[in-house]
């Protein structure tokens, strides 16, 4: 039941993307070359080129900073055994490139019915990296994404077995490991959208590719959920949907 509510939740957060991007492709038409209203020609004694270049030239460096939070993470901790809680800083460079710092808590408190296994973890989790706006018109309040982060996590687990049986005698026995230290390592491919909505209120959605660099399971084999990763042996993407606040 869980599962399906997540799903529901997050097929209606990916209804919500679809009218994000729609204006944001309308804009992008209205604003191509031979749109303009004014005629080939001088403007104000200069050039169209050089016009262009004096505005791209008076652009600052720096044009702000944003918080964001994720609704995915916070609807999978709600409605299922796992999830994480995720907030994240982004810097704004010429509206073109786009430092950006994530930090999260994921935890994890789920029985596993195939191995009969109890699984229980909480730690936080960091992610590093840039994002680049792909988008033609850099200057338009609809922005496209593509961008990389390194991602680790440093956490401890306890998982407990109920009726493990013993491969000697072959009694029913109880298995438990409390604490064990583990950490994990891995990089993200980023694609994303995001729009404004009203003044420094956005909305935006992300897709990820992951891909693990290196890691220590400690010494009970691998665990089931890596906080910030997700489940090992789940599909390597995963995605985020963010209320955004630009100031």
């Amino acid at each position: 039941m869980t599962q399906k509510r997540t799903s529901s939740f997050i097929s209606r957060i990916a209804a919500i993307s679809l009218f994000l991007a729609l204006p944001a492709t309308h804009l992008a038409a209205q604003n191509r070359p031979g749109k303009a209203q004014n005629r080939p020609g001088k403007v104000q004694g200069k050039t169209k080129a050089q016009t262009a270049v004096a505005e791209k030239d008076t652009i600052p460096f720096f044009r702000g900073v944003a918080v964001s939070a994720d609704l995915i993470g916070i609807a999978e901790t709600t409605l299922g055994d796992y999830g994480q809680y995720e907030a994240a800083l982004r810097i704004n460079l010429r509206d073109k490139y786009f430092p950006v710092i994530e930090l999260g808590y994921g935890k994890a408190d789920a029985d596993d019915p195939s191995t009969r296994l109890a699984y229980k973890t909480s730690a936080p989790y960091g992610r590093i990296g840039i994002d680049f706006n792909i988008a033609k018109n850099k200057h338009d309040d609809y922005r496209i994404y593509a961008g990389a982060r390194y991602a680790l996590t440093y956490y401890k687990f306890d998982v407990i077995g109920e009726g493990i049986k013993d491969p000697v005698w072959g009694d029913d026995v109880r298995y438990e490991a409390h604490d064990v230290k583990a950490n994990y390592h891995w990089l993200e491919a980023v694609f994303g959208v995001d729009a404004k909505i009203a003044g420094p209120f956005r909305l935006g959605w992300s897709v990820r590719y992951r891909r693990r660099l290196f890691n220590d399971n400690g010494d009970i084999g691998n665990t089931w959920y890596v906080p910030g990763f997700g489940k090992q042996g789940n599909s390597r993407f995963g995605g985020t949907f963010n209320v955004i606040f630009e100031l």
